[in-house]
Parts: structure tokens; C-alpha cells; sequence
């Protein structure tokens, strides 16, 4: 090992936290930003007088469309040796936090779709260059647990999004909740910029590998590499599926309490926000956990508990939105909560494992293409669609059909996850 790798190495622990700990902190408001509007949808609508159509539209396809076309690309630029990632993770923060804050100022349906579009713009360019900015710097064998550790920004930002967002709605009112929201990630945007370095420019480890790596790879080349391997097309499906119901679940389940169980998005924002992110929290450690304690011995196992956590998660469900009261159905759905965030850590760590280390972040965006496009642009889309079609017989009850529909279909995901375990042990970092 040469004087340059040892000293860059010795170093480089104390550089490794804080850029996980400031990238959690971008990633949690990413998803404050993001979620926020499923609490205030109720609001919005009556406000607004939507649809549940229009709801799903508006909590999902109208950002989930910019942010999955525009992140193949803006990956690609992630890639290339010369782009600063952190850089481009500021950027991107303080692009969808003034969106967020404009969507407070929305007069109606088509300016806050507009609004929702810019925040989707502005969220493309954060996980693909954050997924390969960790993968660089961690070692493949720590993976798992450090993009698990990044990916408490979803539970946490959820939470956080739910509790903050309800409780200003019912004091505030929802205009000022987006503001509120909104406007700090501006500041945080600063300090990403001038605290976070790229070890592609600031490591002498780094330097040395880019001297002798091949050019970065065509854009066709790269997405014709990631898709190449069988388990990563396997991986895109099972974590599109998980997606799905994930995204389309949490905007119904909220709305679901507050028309069925008649609570207000204060309450609903502070019961469920609360038991959703601490079962989301502990659901993604383990989940990174489990990946690197069990697939260090054998690979077939980085994806095993998502695989077996999705289907025990399916009759506590049914049961949860069953409950004849709103505490026990809560107290019910931590359960799942915990075992639907399971596969967080170790889907995108197997990413990262099948893919050459120059399409990483391309091969985060093809996941995050797929998972958020049909995931969150058409999970609450499809679940309003199908509440609109089943009000003239339910009623208000609708959405709990809807949710029974939800929770058996998480049968498909846990299916191809295991479909995709078996085929890691032979590929997974077996590419440069």
C-alpha cells in the first residue's frame, strides 16, 4: 500500500461520519419535503375542492415523473470524475426546499401541481450522487449498514413530515405548513456546500484510482451494463413493488384515519407519524443489520428478511385496518411498518454490489427510476382511482377496501426478493 492510500485512509474515518451524518440530515428533509403532502391532502382537498383522483395526482405522479426522467441523467453527471456530488446535493436541496415553500402560496389544483413538479425537479439530483458518494467511501462489506444508516432519512423525514405538517395544519393552517417546512433546507443547502468534499478530489486513494480507471462509461453503455445483471432486474421489480404499496399505503392510511376514524391531520400527523417512523426506523436498521451480519456468511441472505418480513406483514395488516378502534389499529400497524422497511439497506446495497463502480450512481438512479415512477407516481394514483371507483358502494369506507387490496399485494414483493437472493451469491461484487 503506498504512503498516499495509508494516509488517506488514516483520515478518513472522521471525513466518513460526518458526511453520513449530513447526508441523513439532507435525506431526512428530502422526505419531510416529500411527505408532508399526504398529511395535508385532506386539508388541501376540502380547501382546494379536489378529487381523490386529483389527491393521488398531486401526492405522487406530478413529482414523481420529473424526479425519476430527470434522474438517469443527473446520475450520469454524478459519475463523471470531475462533478462535485456534494455540490450537487446542495444544489438540488435548496432547488425543492423553496419549491416546497412555494406550494403554501398554490391558488389552486394546477399551480400547486405546478409546485409539486419543481420540488420532484429539485429531489432528482440527491440519492443517486449520495448512494455513490457512500459507496465510494465505505468499504463493500460495511455497505449495507452505512446506506441503511442513510436511509433512516425516510422514516425520520416521514415522521417528522407527518408530526410537523399535521400540527401546523391544525394551528397554522396547511399554506403555512409548506412554508415552515420549506424554508430551512435553503440554510441547510450552505452548509452541505461548504462543509461536504468529494474524496474523488480530496483523497489521495481516490486520486489514485482515477488516474488509472477507464472514462466514464456512454450513458447507453452504463444503463446497458446495470440491466445486464439478472438480480438487478429482479431487485428493480421487488423494490418497485415494495414502492408501490409503500407510497400508496402512506397517503391512504392517513386519509384512511381521518375519514374513517374521524381524527384530525393533527392528530393523525402526530399518532401515525410517530408509530410509522419509529417502526420505519427500527425496520431500516435492522434491515441494513441483518444484510451484513447474514449475507457476510452467506449472500443469499442480504435479502432474506425483506423477503420473509413482507410476508408476515400481511395478515397484521388486514387486521390493522380491520381494528374497530383507531389505537388498536394503530397499535397494530407498527408491525408491518416495521417489516415493509426492511429492504431499504439491503436493496440499494445490492445495487451498489451489482454494477461496476463507474455506473453507480447509475444504477441508483435506474432503481430509483423504476421504484419512484411506479411507486410513488402511480401507488396514490391508482389507490385514489380505485377509492373514486368504489365510493358509490362504500362511502367514506372505501379506502379501507382499498387497503386490504394494499396489504395482500405485499405478497408480490417479498416473492421477488426472494427470487433475486438466489442469484447474488454468484454475482454480487463480482465487477470492478
Amino acid at each position: 500500500m503506498s504512503s498516499e492510500v495509508a494516509a488517506a485512509r488514516a483520515q478518513g474515518t472522521s471525513g466518513v461520519r460526518l458526511t453520513l451524518w449530513v447526508l441523513l440530515t439532507v435525506y431526512v428533509f428530502n422526505f419531510i419535503d416529500r411527505q408532508i403532502v399526504n398529511i395535508l391532502a385532506e386539508p388541501i382537498a376540502r380547501d382546494l375542492d379536489l378529487s381523490d383522483t386529483q389527491i393521488g395526482l398531486m401526492t405522487g405522479l406530478a413529482f414523481a415523473l420529473f424526479y425519476t426522467v430527470l434522474g438517469i441523467p443527473i446520475a450520469r453527471f454524478a459519475d463523471r470524475e470531475t462533478t462535485s456530488r456534494p455540490r450537487l446535493i446542495a444544489t438540488a436541496l435548496a432547488l425543492w426546499s423553496a419549491m416546497t415553500a412555494l406550494c403554501g402560496v398554490a391558488q389552486n389544483f394546477w399551480q400547486l401541481l405546478l409546485a409539486r413538479v419543481g420540488v420532484g425537479v429539485g429531489e432528482a439530483g440527491c440519492t443517486p450522487p449520495a448512494h455513490s458518494l457512500i459507496s465510494d467511501m465505505v468499504p463493500p462489506e460495511r455497505r449495507a449498514s452505512a446506506l441503511a444508516f442513510y436511509s433512516l432519512g425516510i422514516p425520520v423525514g416521514s415522521l417528522l413530515g407527518m408530526v410537523i405538517g399535521g400540527l401546523l395544519a391544525d394551528y397554522l393552517g396547511w399554506r403555512e405548513a409548506f412554508v415552515v417546512v420549506g424554508l430551512p433546507g435553503v440554510v441547510l443547502a450552505l452548509v452541505v456546500w461548504f462543509v461536504l468534499k468529494d474524496p474523488r478530489r480530496s483523497d489521495a486513494a481516490a486520486v489514485l484510482r482515477a488516474k488509472s480507471q477507464a472514462p466514464a462509461l456512454p450513458l447507453g453503455q452504463a444503463v446497458a451494463e446495470v440491466m445486464r445483471s439478472r438480480a438487478f432486474v429482479l431487485l428493480v421489480i421487488a423494490g418497485s413493488a415494495a414502492s408501490f404499496l409503500s407510497y400508496g399505503k402512506t397517503t391512504w392510511t392517513t386519509i384512511f384515519f381521518q375519514r374513517t376514524h374521524e381524527l384530525s391531520a393533527g392528530q393523525v400527523g402526530l399518532w401515525f407519524g410517530i408509530i410509522g417512523g419509529v417502526g420505519g426506523i427500527l425496520g431500516t436498521w435492522l434491515g441494513g443489520y441483518l444484510a451484513d451480519r447474514f449475507g457476510a456468511t452467506n449472500r443469499l441472505h442480504v435479502l432474506s428478511a425483506p423477503a420473509i418480513g413482507m410476508a408476515l406483514a400481511v395478515p397484521i395488516a388486514i387486521a390493522a385496518y380491520q381494528a374497530p378502534s383507531w389505537p388498536l389499529a394503530l397499535a397494530l400497524i407498527f408491525v408491518p411498518q416495521v417489516f415493509n422497511s426492511l429492504y431499504y439497506g439491503p436493496c440499494y446495497s445490492a445495487a451498489q454490489g451489482l454494477v461496476p463502480m463507474r455506473a453507480r450512481a447509475i444504477a441508483a438512479a435506474s432503481l430509483l427510476f423504476f421504484q419512484n415512477l411506479i411507486g410513488l407516481g402511480l401507488g396514490p394514483l391508482f389507490f385514489g382511482m380505485l377509492s373514486d371507483w368504489l365510493q358509490p358502494t362504500y362511502g367514506a369506507d372505501s379506502v379501507r377496501y382499498v387497503l386490504y387490496g394494499a396489504a395482500v399485494l405485499g405478497l408480490v414483493p417479498a416473492f421477488f426478493f426472494w427470487r433475486c437472493s438466489l442469484h447474488l451469491d454468484r454475482e454480487l461484487d463480482q465487477k470492478g
